[in-house]
Parts: C-alpha cells; structure tokens; sequence
C-alpha cells in the first residue's frame, strides 16, 4: 500500500499508535498480550538517560572554577533552578531529594523533547531495516509514566517509615485526621490519598504527551505546503509544554516526599 493510500485510509494515524514489542511468553517481535515490553519506549529512555548522565559526568570531571564553558554553565544553572525548587519546596533535610529531583527534570524534558521531531524521522530510517512499527516519545506510554510514578510512590512509603517509624506512621494514618474514633476513615482517605498520587503524576505527563504526538501526526496528514507553518507553530508552543510537565513532575515529587517526611 502505497503512502498516499495509507494516509487516506487512516492507517497512517494508526500506525503511529504501535509499539515495537516483544512477547516475553513467545518471545516473538510483534506479539502483544500482558507479558510484553515496549521495546521502542525501553531503548529511547535507556539512550537518552545515558547521554544525559555522560554530558554531566563529563561537565563534573572538566569543572573549572575559571572561565567555564557552555556546558559547564548549563549544568550550574540547571543545578541552581534544581535547588531553589527544592529548597522552597521540601521541608527537611535529605541527600536524595536533589540528586532525585535533577535526575526526574532533566529525564524527562529530554524524554519528551523527542515529540519535537518529525514523526517520521526515526521510524522511517527503522523502516530501511525492517522495523515495522517504533514510537519515539517514551512519555506518550502510559507503561514508562506509571513506572516513574511507582518509583516515586516506593520513595514515599520508605520517607513515611523512615521520619516517623511504624508506631508514628500507624497513628497519622488511623488518627488523622478526625481523630481516633474515626479510624476506619482515616484509613480509607489516606489509602486513597496515596492511591490518586501515582496516578496524577503517571497520567497528567502521559495525557499531555500522547495529545502533543497526536497533533503531530495530523499536521502530517494535511497537505505539504501547510505542514511546515502548522508544525513549526505547534512545535514552539509544544517547547513550554514538554518544560512544564517535566517541572510539574518534579515539583509534585518534592511535594509529595515533603508531605511524607513531615509529621502531623
């Protein structure tokens, strides 16, 4: 089927919906069912998290207090914006939080920067060698934001035991906050309470990303002479986009451990 015939029929919008995938039960390429791994969404995040760790690695081993260069000064700034965050944000001392909170910045703006290319830059060249389908943007997969939220929901539960110790934790949890006599309640709001956090953060950042590189993939569908205008308009207003929701992210994570390592 030709290009052009693809397009008309809307499987060019469906086929931009497809992880390459690997059946871990048949251990087949293309198979779905639950036992299956995004192979496209682990391979992009494994990338794009090591050149990250690489450049600040390698601004950390040529760091001179004389002139720096330009890499060196996007570090500091990142690691300047990175601590103000944190100090306005989390109330209390912790070596994680910093650390934590660059990493989750700076990952995740990369992460979503990759809805900036053209969608059918890197699956067309995967085409060449026989790559059927492959999804770019590792953020528009509910199964990487989930598993970023998890991690953070695990930080949570560890700061919780951790600030106020089993005894502390079991009476904020039965006690707060009607008080003793309304344990039940307590403990179903505060169950809920942690329950809605991994799902906020994993979906706010998947709705935002997924609606972006779909938008994209319209644009492709219209005709050539309109794309470029249309796609490079949505592209800078996509810039802000990708920024906040990677700062939401991080805030809300620095909010939430701050929450679970304060006492009541």
């Amino acid at each position: 089927m030709s290009t052009a015939a693809v397009k008309q029929s809307g499987g060019f919008v469906q086929e931009h919906l497809y992880h390459l995938q690997l059946n871990l039960h048949t251990m087949k390429i293309g198979d779905g069912g639950f036992w299956t791994l995004n192979l496209d969404t682990i391979a992009v995040s494994l990338i794009i998290g090591f050149i990250f760790l690489g450049l600040f690695w390698y601004a950390a081993l040529h760091v001179t207090s004389g002139k720096p260069g330009k890499l060196q000064n996007l570090v500091e700034i990142m690691l300047s914006f990175v601590q103000d965050c944190v100090k306005e944000a989390f109330q209390g001392k912790s070596a994680l939080i910093g650390p934590l909170a660059l990493t989750i910045f700076i990952w995740a703006f990369l992460l979503n920067c990759m809805d900036l290319l053209p969608v059918d830059f890197i699956p067309s060249i995967l085409h060449l060698f026989g790559v059927e389908y492959f999804r770019s943007v590792p953020t528009d997969d509910p199964n990487l934001t989930f598993a970023m939220s998890l991690s953070v929901t695990l930080l949570i539960i560890i700061y919780n035991f951790t600030s106020k110790g089993l005894v502390g934790l079991s009476k904020e949890v039965l006690f707060q906050p009607f008080g003793k006599w309304f344990f039940p309640v307590n403990a179903a709001f505060r169950i809920i309470e942690e329950a809605v956090k991994p799902v906020s953060l994993s979906l706010r950042l998947f709705g935002n990303m997924f609606a972006g590189e779909v938008i994209f993939v319209l644009i492709a569908l219209i005709p050539w002479w309109s794309q470029w205008p249309l796609g490079f308009a949505w592209s800078v207003f996509h810039v802000l986009v990708i920024t906040i929701q990677a700062y939401i992210f991080m805030m809300l994570t620095i909010v939430y451990l701050s929450m679970a390592h304060q006492s009541h």
